[in-house]
């Protein structure tokens, strides 16, 4: 809503075309309302632990996808950290399955 002055401006009518807007309805929904459905319900059926795990592996997932799809390339102080977020967020998952148990 903010950028839409700014979209009008410069689009004007053309932002009304039906193939746009079918384009940025599929935008929508791939990269909001899909992943964070699918997110809800994996944590509604998963362990908890096993649904941290896989939410730990989002940077990586993220960073591998990056390079693959977008060619990008990491230093090493950019994968460390990658690491470093990764192997956080599972030892604190299993970390707290051992207080928990």
């Amino acid at each position: 809503l903010a950028l839409l002055p700014i979209g009008i401006l410069d689009a004007g009518k053309a932002l009304l075309d039906p193939h746009l807007l079918l384009i940025g309805l599929g935008v929508a929904l791939l990269s909001s309302v899909l992943p964070f459905s699918l997110e809800l319900e994996a944590l509604r059926r998963l362990p908890t632990q096993v649904f941290g795990v896989l939410l730990s592996l989002d940077p990586a997932i993220a960073a591998l996808v990056g390079a693959l799809i977008l060619h990008e390339t990491f230093d090493l102080r950019a994968m460390f950290a990658i690491a470093c977020v990764t192997l956080a967020a599972i030892g604190s998952s299993r970390f707290r399955k051992r207080i928990i148990a």
